[in-house]
């Protein structure tokens, strides 16, 4: 009987520590997205991201592996330029689990009461990568993605959120118009 009530708990944690993410985009509607064959980075964009210089080079070496199985090509003469920007904030998750056998309700001691609750707090950090495609002639944004997700400290694991950031953001592009 007490495995049935805790287990609805040890899912529900298992669910919330893995880690997902989610993705918008936006794009001008008037914009035809063929033409787009070749880009490069906005330099003075990106040198303004408040990251470090391994985050950012992970950031552009997963741009630069997705545009290429897109069949785009890195030019000095681009059609689009490509652009990132990064915040990050502190979550904290409270939690509070009661559990025990008894009956009634109000104050006084119960015999068959297991234990009275326990609290945990934990902290990650959410950050959110945004990619922006950007005309190279008409120097207008045409196209932005938007990834949100728990980021790691782990250095070991960082490629692979990045790339997860990245290739999720960019499965957006071109837009599918409806």
């Amino acid at each position: 009987m007490k495995t049935f009530k805790l287990l609805p708990i040890f899912l529900l944690l298992i669910l919330t520590s893995c880690s997902t993410v989610s993705v918008y985009s936006d794009y001008d509607k008037s914009v035809d997205f063929t033409p787009y064959k070749t880009y490069a980075f906005f330099k003075p964009g990106i040198d303004k991201v408040e990251i470090s210089d391994l985050d950012k080079r992970r950031i552009l070496h997963a741009i630069e592996a997705q545009m290429q199985a897109k069949g785009f090509t890195k030019s000095e003469n681009p059609d689009m330029l490509i652009n990132i920007f990064t915040k990050s904030r502190e979550q904290v998750d409270v939690n509070q689990f009661s559990a025990g056998w008894g009956y009634g309700w109000g104050w006084g001691w119960n015999p068959y009461m297991m234990y009275g609750g326990q609290t945990t707090v934990s902290t990650s950090t959410q950050g959110t990568l945004f990619i922006d495609f950007i005309d190279a002639k008409k120097k207008e944004m045409i196209w932005q993605g938007e990834g949100i997700g728990t980021l790691t400290k782990n250095a070991d694991k960082k490629d692979e959120k990045v790339n997860e950031f990245v290739t999720k953001i960019l499965a957006q592009y071109p837009p599918v118009k409806k």
